[in-house]
């Protein structure tokens, strides 16, 4: 008797649905196996160092250096789709250079657009 030609995707399937369950199940499991009933005061402390903590943890910090760092990734990670247009400029046809036209064109529009906004500015 042969095997019907779609078993294998239905144990597949079942052992798809099956493994995440049983990861889920085992971390429950451990959660109340080994989490004690109440945490207290020492578990829910602050600890950084060895040192016992002092002031208020708020502090104010500018996101400018995120948004620095995220158009920094931004132009970065472009200039690499440029390399191989680079390298391979003469053998491309003009269709390829009227993208990479476009392509660079947006990259400048995205650069004017954070300058007029002000993101460029170290304040």
């Amino acid at each position: 008797m042969s095997p019907h030609p779609y078993a294998f995707l239905a144990v597949f399937a079942a052992v798809a649905v099956a493994f995440p369950l049983a990861a889920l199940g085992l971390a429950q499991l451990w959660f109340r196996l080994f989490q004690p009933a109440k945490p207290g005061d020492t578990k829910n402390a602050v600890y950084e160092c060895g040192l016992a903590p002092t002031g208020d943890s708020w502090i104010q910090f500018k996101a400018h250096y995120y948004l620095y760092a995220i158009l920094f990734l931004i132009f970065d990670v472009e200039l690499h789709f440029l390399l191989p247009f680079a390298v391979a400029f003469t053998t491309l046809p003009a269709g390829a250079l009227l993208a990479m036209l476009v392509f660079i064109l947006m990259l400048a529009e995205g650069l004017v657009w954070a300058w007029h906004r002000g993101h460029l500015e170290w304040t």
